[in-house]
């Protein structure tokens, strides 16, 4: 599976390739510090993801403002996206399903919790039957 991390943060980052090499998973991580980057990303359609995970908390486009632009787009917005944050702001969660996101994990403090959350994720998203466009 190809997935698309968007996450500014680098021990985030690591933290999930930590997590996919532990999980022995044969999935591709490409990152994108930004959503301004996510999108130059995704503007070769031959390279779509299977999966996005997204970080709300992000400067230059927020994740919310990056899942609106993605969900907008004819091209995209059949790419599953699942927000990756430390945001329970309420408010958040309903806006980001509001615009159409396919799941929202909290990231847990607590590393096997986290690796826990990301293989289900993972696993779900590995099986579910995609469409490939």
């Amino acid at each position: 599976m190809n997935i698309l991390l968007i996450e500014d943060n680098l021990i985030e980052i690591m933290k999930m390739k930590r997590t996919i090499s532990l999980l022995k998973l044969d999935h591709t991580i490409h990152e994108a510090k930004n959503g301004e980057e996510a999108l130059k990303i995704l503007e070769d359609k031959s390279k779509f993801p299977d999966l996005i995970l997204l970080d709300l908390n992000m400067p230059k486009i927020s994740g919310i403002e990056f899942l609106t632009i993605l969900k907008k787009d004819d091209d995209l917005k059949h790419i599953p996206t699942v927000i990756l944050t430390t945001s329970d702001n309420q408010k958040d969660l309903e806006k980001c399903f509001e615009i159409g996101v396919s799941g929202y994990i909290l990231k847990p403090l607590k590393y096997d919790d986290y690796v826990k959350k990301i293989e289900s994720v993972l696993s779900y998203w590995s099986i579910n039957e995609l469409k490939k466009y």
